[in-house]
């Protein structure tokens, strides 16, 4: 009777499967009404995979208690409790399995499960991140007396490799065979690589040799395993030694092992020895290589575009296309992203079309790539086009194609731009995210809109946004930026505790969540490099020395490791301040961290020694570089070549400036600044003209080199060189407001050159600049004493025109651009004229003139009496 209805209840629950709260409803009916317990445990199982579907995991806790009450069939009950937690813990709830199977060892302390049981358990604590289980579950195998196996041992080696408890994996690895286990080629391979993973390949070498002595034979997976990481090393002799190792234990090194050292190669920047090991591949078949497949010829084609060597790229794809392996939509991706990350952004646009005609739908991947690099180089309307191409095609616009533009925008600022996308993205159906928010935060941030950037964090907050570590960092940065760097300070330290609450700091916009411990999001903002970098970079350009070291302490104690942006932080604010035996204190912790000298760093410490004019040393780090690879950019050649000019070796910069231009390396203007006013200042004009004339077909005709040089000429008295040079700057409408052109003027007139002076007045008239109307008067001097009263009666009239024009600018400029006046030219121009003290008489008639107004006879005829000259001075 009791078997009978078991049968029935079984099948009245498959039928309401689909309906879980009827089915649990007849369940507790019959297990209440029912005579004979027993009857219906054969439904547990049946009724547990139906709650866990549904995720009634209270109802489940009723189960466990009918089983744990059971004492009618305490076998059956054992039976059922087992599988009831074997159902839950393989359905992914691990969390939940747990409590039922403490509950089963507490019914049945002398009755621990089988070994299988206990491996299942680990297996799914392993799968699902639960370690401190795992160790639980270890220490009660041994108290039960489960005699572990083989197989136990490398799930818990492998969940100890996983968490980096390496010496615990050995320790647990060389215990072994006390407990009547020997590890086979399984655990040796699990070890191995915990060893690789974590940058010990050495130690998975000794394991392999250890694993050959006691007569365990390695397989393909463990050499690969550590050719791959002696590659990523940068350690190919020794990934070579492996490969050769192979060949002698009769293992044939298969297309993974290939493609793990082409891949790590390419990582690292080596794509020519990837090259050669690819191209032995598709030539040496009768060394019994393995064929190139698609992950190869993918591998390859990613590290031609990522070094940059578009050729290579263009030929690999053309051989990938007539070898007909050209066809998976990976491989279009990576072509797409290698023309994009290239600059080639016009070619993307024939490849979308070829993928539609060829059947391979471009997805969304696609189209973000293309998208993402029209965005980022400012091509927005590009980018509308493409996203028209993808909805035309099928494919919708996610959350990254939104972002995307979104930020394309925000970096152009066009605000209004960026605020219809993101209603557009809404009205799809498609939600901002954390991302999404961040790169409007940091937009705002940029503008200097704080009170919105603090309105957006309130927002987020409010619609369950999760504030990360980017979403603080952009705050932290931004505070900076405005000069906040305390308040910036006291936020990284809130978040250690508080997480992302810390950001209550800004206006108490999250102040509910300060003391809000169990906020786990909250919590799990962190600061990171980033975060420590730029504290550290903003107190040190504050010149906060101390307190950048300060935090440089903290950021260590908290296990956060400085890579070479932040050592370079350093080396370059000591050097800026002259402090270089600092500098090169901070270089050698650098290098014994394993961070290596870059660009940057040479250049601060180039820098560094210019400033104490140490030509020598500067010598060793350019030949240093050059032997490690660092190739020299314009700024490393324009600091020596600033400090050998300061030290008046010109001639030693001009050759410099010879190697720049051997290399392709082009010379900005401060290149040629340097050399020109090295050579001006000791009077070497026929240098300074040589590279005058170099920098015009490199920069271009540019102000201020003209100015430089004209300023130099007059400075020595060459004053027809100067007049040349001057004239040519007008000519090209160039702005004249630092040439010294009023000094020009006077020294032609003084060396009678008074047509030449005249020449230049007009020319700049002519040419619509409006400057210092003070110019004209050793002119209209000099024209005068020569009787040409006519001529300088013409120059006097333009003056005092040009003197009622400027009211409110005079600065210098050309073709009728107009720049707001300095301060002190907003006073009176008269004051400058009237207090000369040459004689000038025609300047004093015109003031007179000035004062009675026009139209009272030439200035000619005018013959003040000397008192009126008395009265305009006092006045």
């Amino acid at each position: 009777m009791g078997e009978q209805a078991g049968k029935k209840l079984i099948k009245a629950l498959l039928k309401n499967s689909q309906n879980p709260a009827l089915a649990w409803q007849i369940f507790t009916r019959i297990a209440s009404s029912s005579h004979h317990p027993t009857s219906i445990l054969p439904s547990i199982p049946h009724i547990t995979r139906i709650l866990v579907a549904a995720k009634m995991f209270p109802q489940i806790h009723f189960l466990t208690n009918l089983l744990l009450v059971n004492t009618q069939s305490s076998s059956s009950s054992y039976t059922y409790l087992l599988t009831l937690v074997r159902i839950i813990a393989n359905a992914g709830h691990l969390d939940k399995a747990i409590p039922h199977f403490r509950a089963f060892r507490n019914r049945f302390p002398a009755e621990p499960p089988s070994i299988s049981f206990y491996n299942m358990l680990i297996h799914a604590s392993l799968d699902q991140n639960n370690p401190d289980f795992v160790s639980w579950l270890y220490q009660d195998l041994i108290l039960a007396g489960v005699s572990p196996q083989t197989y136990t041992f490398n799930l818990f080696i492998a969940g100890l490799c996983d968490s980096g408890r390496l010496e615990d994996a050995r320790n647990l690895f060389d215990r072994m065979p006390e407990k009547g286990c020997l590890p086979n080629e399984f655990t040796f391979g699990i070890l191995i690589g915990g060893y690789c993973r974590n940058g010990h390949a050495n130690k998975g070498v000794e394991l392999l040799d250890y694993m050959e002595s006691i007569g365990v034979a390695a397989n393909v997976v463990i050499f690969n395993t550590l050719v791959s990481r002696f590659c990523k090393d940068g350690k190919t002799d020794e990934a070579e030694k492996l490969v050769e190792r192979m060949r002698l234990a009769g293992i044939n090194p298969n297309v993974v092992t290939f493609n793990s050292r082409i891949s790590a190669l390419c990582s690292s920047g080596k794509i020519l020895e990837a090259s050669r090991i690819f191209r032995d591949m598709q030539i040496d078949k009768e060394l019994g290589l393995p064929q190139p497949n698609n992950v190869t010829y993918n591998l390859m084609l990613q590290g031609f575009y990522t070094q940059g060597m578009l050729q290579e790229a263009s030929a690999l794809v053309d051989s990938m296309k007539t070898n007909g392996i050209f066809t998976q939509l990976e491989s279009y991706n990576i072509w797409l992203l290698g023309l994009v990350r290239n600059g080639k952004l016009l070619e993307t646009q024939s490849v979308l079309n070829e993928m539609v005609d060829k059947c391979i739908g471009p997805n969304i991947v696609s189209y973000n790539i293309v998208i993402d690099g029209l965005c980022k180089n400012g091509m927005l309307s590009d980018a509308r086009t493409v996203m028209g191409l993808m909805k035309s095609n099928g494919v919708t616009p996610d959350t990254v194609t939104y972002s995307s533009l979104l930020h394309g925008y925000c970096k152009k600022e066009k605000v209004g731009e960026a605020t219809k996308i993101l209603h557009e993205m809404i009205k799809g159906g498609c939600f901002p995210n954390t991302y999404t928010c961040n790169i409007l935060l940091h937009s705002l941030w940029g503008q200097g809109k704080i009170a919105e950037a603090e309105k957006l964090l309130q927002k987020m907050n409010e619609r369950g946004y999760r504030v990360d570590t980017v979403t603080c960092n952009i705050v932290i940065e931004g505070l900076c930026k405005s000069g906040k760097v305390d308040k910036a300070i006291d936020i990284v330290n809130g978040m250690w505790t508080h997480g992302s609450a810390a950001l209550g700091e800004l206006g108490n916009l999250y102040i509910g969540l300060v003391d809000d411990d169990n906020n786990t999001n909250a919590i799990k903002c962190k600061p990171d490099l980033v975060t420590y970098s730029t504290l550290i970079n903003t107190l040190c350009k504050e010149g906060r020395l101390d307190e950048a070291k300060k935090k440089f302490i903290e950021m260590m104690k908290k296990k956060l490791y400085p890579d070479s942006l932040l050592y370079n932080i350093f080396v370059h604010s000591f050097c800026k301040i002259g402090k270089l035996s600092s500098a090169f204190r901070v270089l050698k912790d650098m290098e014994e961290k394993g961070c290596g000298k870059n660009l940057v760093t040479y250049n601060s410490l180039i820098c560094g020694l210019g400033k104490k004019g140490q030509i020598f040393e500067m010598y060793g780090l350019m030949d240093e570089m050059k032997e490690r690879g660092v190739s020299p950019t314009v700024a490393t050649y324009n600091n020596l070549i600033s400090c050998l000019c300061e030290n008046e070796r010109a001639e030693d910069a001009i050759n410099l400036l010879d190697e720049m231009l051997l290399k392709g390396l082009s010379p900005n203007i401060s290149s040629f600044q340097y050399l020109m006013s090295a050579f001006c200042k000791v009077g070497e004009f026929v240098p300074a003209r040589e590279v005058f004339s170099i920098s015009l077909s490199i920069v271009g005709h540019k102000e201020i080199l003209y100015s430089l040089l004209f300023n130099g000429l007059l400075a020595k008295e060459e004053v027809l060189e100067a007049k040349d040079l001057f004239e040519a700057a007008v000519e090209r409408s160039l702005d004249i407001g630092s040439f010294l052109y009023k000094d020009l003027i006077d020294g032609l007139c003084k060396n009678e050159f008074i047509d030449l002076a005249s020449d230049i007045l007009q020319k700049m008239i002519n040419k619509g600049y409006s400057f210092d109307h003070a110019s004209f008067v050793p002119v209209i001097d000099g024209l005068s004493k020569r009787g040409k009263k006519l001529e300088a009666d013409e120059l006097a009239e333009r003056m005092l025109e040009m003197a009622s024009e400027v009211k409110v600018t005079n600065k210098v400029c050309a073709d009728a651009r107009v720049y707001e006046k300095s301060k002190k030219y907003r006073e009176s121009d008269w004051k400058t004229i009237v207090h000369r003290d040459d004689g000038s008489g025609t300047t004093l008639k015109t003031l007179r003139r000035v004062q009675k107004g026009w139209g009272q006879g030439s200035i000619s005829s005018f013959q003040p009496p000397k008192t009126d000259y008395l009265d305009v001075w006092d006045g």
